[in-house]
């Protein structure tokens, strides 16, 4: 598995860091969203878009943890990764912590603006947070992460 490294681990003003616990209404947080190089690009050019569906529904798809967004796509060649750095401001935030919960692809009719699954709730398979949002507007582009050689200048950790 590729290291992900970071240049730089300042926040941005007012820009919380990873918890897990569940994320406070109407902050902001440093996210990320796993993709290829060519569609990062796309990204950069024109801004997120909503997916048309999901775990969550409708949303731009995102976590707060590095390793989580670092695995997609998944079943793509690991060279072609990247992980675009973003900090979100996360409105109105509602735990979706379980397998057919009432709201899991309705939340925000309820006027939730992001949703966010627990990590270790049972359901996503890597047991990592994720968190679906539903207006692309509140995310902001801070980088893209390239990955680096396995234990790349002895900087990288096992996961």
């Amino acid at each position: 598995m590729p290291c992900w490294a970071e240049d730089d681990f300042d926040l941005p003003a007012e820009v919380c860091q990873l918890g897990l616990s569940e994320p406070v209404c109407n902050r902001k947080y440093v996210m990320y969203h796993g993709t290829t190089s060519q569609i990062a690009q796309a990204i950069l050019a024109t801004g997120f878009r909503q997916s048309s569906g999901g775990m969550l529904g409708r949303g731009v798809y995102l976590s707060r943890d590095l390793e989580k967004a670092s695995r997609y796509p998944i079943d793509h060649p690991e060279h072609d990764r990247v992980v675009i750095k973003v900090v979100v401001n996360v409105g109105k935030v509602i735990a979706i912590n379980y397998k057919g919960h009432p709201k899991q692809k309705t939340w925000h009719d309820y006027g939730y603006d992001t949703a966010w699954v627990p990590p270790r709730c049972g359901m996503v398979k890597s047991g990592l947070e994720e968190d679906c949002v539903w207006d692309p507007n509140r995310i902001t582009i801070l980088n893209v992460i390239k990955p680096q050689g396995e234990r790349e200048q002895g900087r990288c950790g096992q996961y």
